[in-house]
């Protein structure tokens, strides 16, 4: 089988020759530059040119072609034939590297071993009333937006082989702009006392979000084969919000959006990215449309059986991640690495449904002998 069509097979619930694996390709399934200069290393691949950057926010790589080949990487995504994410404004100070995005957050990174840019300002904070949300200097991210490169983005891939093309939208996720914009102390308050603020903030999120896959789509829908999306609705001992919450804010937005995208890139699978423990609102996840729930996030509550998520919910979702990078890829020897990717393979392969990845990045602490001890494993138990 093609990459393409390895993984197709399996988001369609039917079994491939082998186990599809993505690494690198977006910006929850990648991998952090320290981690990924000590593979490239281990490797021998002492003539590739030096690190370029996916991401500066999370400080993830972006990954050679030569590198995903080696690892057998079965996945693509137009992000990694652009030229990253950008941070916008920067400037820096003794201490930090700060940087301010068009949304108006501001981050920094420690320049004494700093690792990710994290945030520090937010530009709703103390906002009281819907005015002064319909008031804030909302970007236009669909405005400016030149959607050729994408396309040629997509040529790329297709020129290199037959690999299924993941392509996305604009921004985080609906609740994690809400979250942002305002700090979160905040944010969860107006889920209570400010709701009309919540929803005001909500629909620009949404409205922007739609005018960018709609101008986006028109030129590249047709060949989108995941639509790469998601939002964080989970914490590591539970989800981040009541289900009220959730069906009060963002059930119906989520089926909007998610039906909007289907009408406009009608051949894709919908893949949903939320961290920590989702299994209480995988149901609710799952009937606004979605194929995919990515990362499995092994070590948080109720995540771990994986098993059971498979029995469970295994005919409605693919799932996509599952490889434990709390405890196992950082601190476990090879042996527990290759035993981590036999009990999850074992548990969420069998009848397709099962694509392989980290737990959302590998970071910077991951040694290369545990990636690589990773891949070795799925070429060794991934095959049907």
């Amino acid at each position: 089988m093609t990459s393409r069509e390895r993984v197709l097979a399996a988001l369609n619930h039917t079994e491939p020759d082998r186990v599809p694996y993505d690494q690198g390709t977006t910006m929850v399934t990648g991998i952090h530059r320290i981690a990924y200069d000590r593979l490239v290393d281990a490797l021998g691949f002492d003539d590739l040119p030096p690190t370029e950057i996916l991401d500066p926010v999370q400080q993830l790589a972006m990954p050679h072609e030569r590198v995903l080949q080696a690892l057998g990487v079965d996945t693509r995504s137009v992000y990694i034939k652009l030229p990253g994410r950008t941070l916008g404004r920067t400037w820096e100070d003794s201490e930090y590297f700060h940087a301010e995005d068009e949304w108006g957050l501001c981050r920094r990174m420690p320049k004494d071993g700093g690792l990710y840019y994290d945030q520090y300002h937010h530009p709703l904070a103390g906002v009281e009333a819907v005015a002064d949300v319909d008031a804030y200097d909302w970007p236009d991210p669909a405005a400016d937006l030149d959607t050729a490169p994408f396309v040629q983005a997509v040529e790329a891939i297709r020129a290199e082989g037959d690999y299924p093309v993941i392509i996305g939208g604009v921004a985080s996720g609906m609740l994690e702009m809400v979250m942002w914009l305002q700090g979160y102390d905040q944010a969860y308050m107006n889920l209570i006392v400010g709701e009309d603020i919540t929803h005001a903030i909500l629909d620009h999120v949404l409205e922007l979000k739609m005018a960018y896959i709609e101008k986006l789509y028109a030129q590249v829908g047709e060949y989108v084969d995941v639509f790469y999306n998601g939002d964080d609705v989970g914490l590591q001992d539970g989800p981040m919000l009541r289900p009220e919450w959730f069906d009060t804010f963002l059930r119906g937005r989520y089926t909007e959006y998610h039906q909007f995208v289907r009408k406009h890139a009608p051949n894709a699978k919908l893949f949903f990215h939320s961290c920590g423990s989702v299994y209480e609102v995988l149901p609710a996840l799952i009937e606004t449309g979605i194929d995919i729930i990515n990362p499995v996030q092994v070590n948080a509550a109720e995540m771990g059986d994986t098993a059971r998520l498979k029995r469970e919910f295994g005919d409605a979702v693919t799932f996509w991640g599952g490889i434990d990078t709390q405890l196992i890829l950082p601190h476990g020897t090879p042996g527990e690495v290759r035993d981590e990717v036999r009990r999850r393979i074992d548990d969420l392969a069998p009848g397709g449904g099962f694509v392989m990845n980290s737990v959302h990045n590998i970071q910077a602490d991951v040694p290369a002998e545990n990636i690589l001890a990773m891949v070795e494993a799925l070429d060794e138990y991934g095959w049907y």
